[in-house]
């Protein structure tokens, strides 16, 4: 066997194995007895029928060089399986997948037999600087402004119910109604309810059905007609009028406590407002830090992707894709959602949510080399150990899907994990490098780094505190919470 290699497009090699006339005369013996074995041949025991019995029961037709030929076929394959291993070796690439059958370009009895196959291999990753940074941390001051809406989040979140008697209903009122939709004077299905709470001016229901509540009274009944969109997901209402009959059984308006020393007690164990806010400004500069690491973390990973040099092999496209499903899938399941049910209701097959991640995936499969370069380089390694402990700790999670265990708990969901734990074990060691050569930005730590005095805060705080910091800090504006009863 003779072997000749080259370079291919978008990381491939191009194998081209010669094989000899008795290597070829070999395979095609061991063809006939596979055949023989699998065929009962009137007069002759497993796998002792000649060549020339064994193509006569198969019905071989040597005139026609076009006829099907199962001893030729299964001399093939056998070359292939036999070969190709050898052919890969001496290649010396990291060859990322082996196809089924390879083009045989020549095939000959007497002369030898001759195939090609093109093969992806792992790219060649030139990196380029991934140390010298052009920017640095950028953290964010915690403003009077920022402190005042966390507290006006918090006051939101206490406010109580009151029933409302000298006014009609409106927008951001809480309300509760009845109400039946008729088309052409038939019930539309799914359009009616005895008791339904909303609160107005959230849009909720269909548009333009919530403004026809504004002025009603308790007990008060009106009647309007709403035109349902014509984007509307039930396509025999696209476009519809319906008129509904609705009458409003309880309307109630929301009413915030004073930010006073009761609310600062109402809310944790504060002493007065003071405490509160000083308690507040230490956690959202500890979240500014969180935040401002994790930018930094995000700018190193894209500066370094932006210096490296490589060609994206389809098949890393095709797999992350499939990781990127699989994510897909476990979100979904943890939701509570069938599959099938969620690409319904997206109105698309798998295909179609395949081929809109694929943008994605190939930024991701660039990430994934470049930091898994220069893991390799930097000697970033992860071991069993701190894999099955990452399993363990999603395990225990009480929101852990029997669906999520069983995939962690296969090759490809360990995989999956060690790769996630290596690439950000890489870009903390980079992050955590460059602070030590800045010490000017020592106090940028992860989160799992922070040295802040644990037990005085779970004394001095309670959840909604907590939550409502990390809500407006990461979105950037207070989350609008549900009122209380």
């Amino acid at each position: 066997m003779n072997t000749d290699i080259r370079e291919g497009d978008q990381s491939t090699i191009v194998l081209e194995v010669q094989i000899t006339d008795k290597e070829l005369q070999n395979a095609i013996n061991e063809g006939v007895r596979h055949l023989a074995r699998r065929t009962r041949i009137p007069g002759f025991r497993p796998g002792k029928a000649p060549r020339a019995m064994v193509e006569r029961a198969y019905g071989v037709d040597r005139s026609d060089s076009a006829a099907p030929d199962p001893v030729y076929d299964e001399a093939r394959e056998h070359l292939y399986q036999r070969t190709v291993i050898e052919a890969v070796t001496e290649s010396g690439k990291d060859v990322l997948e082996l196809p089924r059958e390879p083009e045989w370009t020549s095939f000959e009895e007497g002369v030898g037999a001759t195939y090609q196959v093109t093969l992806p291999v792992r790219p060649e990753i030139v990196l380029g600087d991934y140390t010298e940074y052009p920017f640095t941390p950028q953290i964010e001051d915690v403003t009077d402004e920022q402190i005042d809406q966390v507290i006006e989040q918090l006051r939101d979140q206490q406010a109580s119910l009151i029933p409302v008697e000298d006014r009609g209903a409106e927008n951001e009122d809480y309300a509760v109604i009845s109400f039946e939709g008729r088309r052409e004077g038939q019930p539309v299905e799914g359009a009616q309810s005895d008791r339904f709470p909303l609160i107005l001016g959230k849009e909720r229901m269909i548009p333009g059905f919530e403004a026809n509540l504004v002025g009603m009274k308790e007990g008060d009944e009106r009647t309007f007609t709403v035109t349902f969109p014509e984007d509307y997901a039930e396509a025999s209402l696209q476009g519809a009028e319906v008129e509904f009959n609705a009458q409003l059984l309880e309307l109630r308006e929301r009413k915030l406590p004073e930010a006073d020393d009761d609310f600062a007690g109402l809310v944790g164990e504060y002493e007065d407002m003071a405490a509160l806010r000083a308690d507040l400004e230490k956690r959202m500069g500890i979240n500014a830090l969180d935040r401002a690491r994790h930018q930094f973390s995000d700018r190193i990973i894209e500066y370094a992707v932006a210096n490296a040099t490589l060609d994206l092999p389809e098949i890393l496209v095709e797999r992350e894709i499939g990781v990127m499903m699989d994510e897909l899938k476990v979100r979904v399941a943890q939701q509570g959602i069938a599959f099938e049910d969620y690409l319904r209701v997206t109105e698309k097959d798998e295909a179609a949510l395949r081929e809109d991640n694929r943008e994605g995936a190939e930024q991701r499969v660039k990430v994934l080399l470049v930091l898994g370069a220069i893991a390799d380089k930097e000697d970033v390694t992860i071991s069993d150990e701190q894999v099955q402990a990452e399993v363990d700790r999603v395990n225990a999670d009480a929101e852990a899907t029997d669906q999520i265990k069983e995939y962690l708990d296969s090759d490809r969901g360990r995989t999956y994990i060690r790769s996630q734990l290596r690439r950000s074990q890489t870009v903390e060691m980079l992050g955590d490098r460059w602070i030590e050569a800045h010490p000017e930005y020592e106090n940028v730590q992860h989160q799992h780094g922070h040295d802040h005095d644990e037990e005085e805060d779970e004394e001095t705080s309670v959840d909604p505190v907590t939550e409502v910091v990390g809500e407006v800090t990461e979105e950037g504006g207070p989350v609008e919470g549900e009122p209380q009863a």
